[in-house]
């Protein structure tokens, strides 16, 4: 399973059973509560405080049957009051509060995002300590940037295994000063995206993997809103692809993004948010970001792909619901429509989750 965005900081944080200081340094919200407020003014009250897998929802069942669950942590987790400074959103979440994401039996947190040094390089080392005491892994992210560097390995049956290598570019929001040094605490950052880039991302790949493993590239690029994907990025997803990457995994914006299958290998080039406080936050309503996805990956023992199916939920008081009908209909005619450049259609299953296919005539 992969998901884009999962931000528990902020208005999440407060609702948990640990809520962090709740100060902010925003220009309209100066308390973050008040993200709280603007939900329940949207859809009702929510009790608080909220058992640790309340934001999972109705999503529980389907991840809990899963093999791997993979998802981009955009959130610091620490105690660390030093907000990096003339940064105008900073996401936190109390390390208290770490069992509302090992409730979902998560096993990789993508960190190489735009969030997670929102408090400083030290909130930074908290973050990583607190993930992997609980037992998560983290790609993108490090210490040092070797660390950051370094692939996130999860065992599955058979000896087989999933590689989660991690980076992000600029175009994301993510600060240049971020990028990890040899003795500095950073993300893994990709100033550009050209075929060296992508040489180097597949040479760190194959130094850890053998036969069987199953390798996700995951890439925190590009703009919040719309659907166009940028020619660099498709040129980038194709030459990693070529190169021996099984799964190219982008997030960024903030509701999903066009699918493409090149060379037998799902591209994802944005998967939207999957838990966030936004609820209540007028603008960009045509995208509909209540509405988001978790997407399930199927691979044969021959290390195929042969499944791709998404599963659409609906953000109600920072909650996941199952989509209605009509919502899940609106997701497949908007992912449809811009999946219809790249060759490929989404198709509603009688489950009712949405599945990728080639598309007729298409390439």
């Amino acid at each position: 399973m992969l998901a884009g965005d999962v931000m528990t900081g902020r208005g999440v944080d407060q609702i948990l059973p640990h809520p962090s200081s709740p100060e902010l340094f925003e220009e309209y919200i100066r308390d973050a509560r008040g993200y709280v407020e603007l939900a329940e003014r949207e859809n009702g009250p929510i009790a608080r405080p909220v058992a640790f897998d309340y934001p999972w929802g109705d999503s529980l069942p389907e991840l809990r049957a899963v093999d791997v669950r993979i998802v981009n942590l955009e959130t610091s987790v620490t105690r660390s009051d030093a907000a990096w400074p003339a940064k105008g959103i900073h996401y936190r979440m109390h390390p208290e509060n770490v069992p509302a994401l090992t409730s979902a039996g998560l096993d990789v947190a993508v960190l190489a995002n735009n969030h997670v040094l929102d408090w400083g390089r030290e909130g930074l080392v908290e973050t990583l300590a607190t993930l992997h005491s609980a037992g998560l892994r983290t790609a993108g992210a490090g210490r040092t940037e070797a660390e950051a560097a370094e692939a996130a390995v999860v065992e599955v049956d058979a000896g087989r295994r999933v590689l989660v290598v991690a980076a992000a570019e600029p175009g994301s929001g993510v600060p240049l000063a971020w990028q990890a040094k040899p003795d500095v605490p950073g993300v893994a950052l990709l100033r550009v995206l050209d075929i060296a880039k992508a040489d180097e991302l597949a040479e760190r790949v194959a130094r850890s993997k053998r036969s069987g493993d199953v390798v996700v590239v995951s890439l925190h690029w590009g703009s919040n809103w719309g659907y166009h994907v940028e020619e660099e990025h498709v040129r980038f997803a194709h030459a990693l692809v070529e190169r021996g990457v099984d799964v190219v995994f982008g997030h960024s914006s903030h509701h999903a993004r066009p699918i493409e299958i090149h060379r037998g290998r799902p591209i994802l080039y944005g998967c939207g948010d999957l838990i966030n406080d936004y609820e209540g936050i007028s603008g960009y309503e045509e995208f509909r970001n209540d509405l988001v996805l978790t997407y399930f990956l199927r691979w044969d023992l021959d290390g195929g792909c042969v499944d791709l199916q998404m599963a659409p939920f609906r953000l109600r008081r920072m909650r996941l619901e199952h989509a209605s009908p009509a919502d899940a209909a609106w997701l497949q005619r908007s992912l449809d429509e811009c999946c219809r450049p790249f060759g490929t259609e989404i198709v509603t299953c009688e489950s009712g989750r949405l599945a990728v296919r080639a598309r007729r005539g298409g390439s």
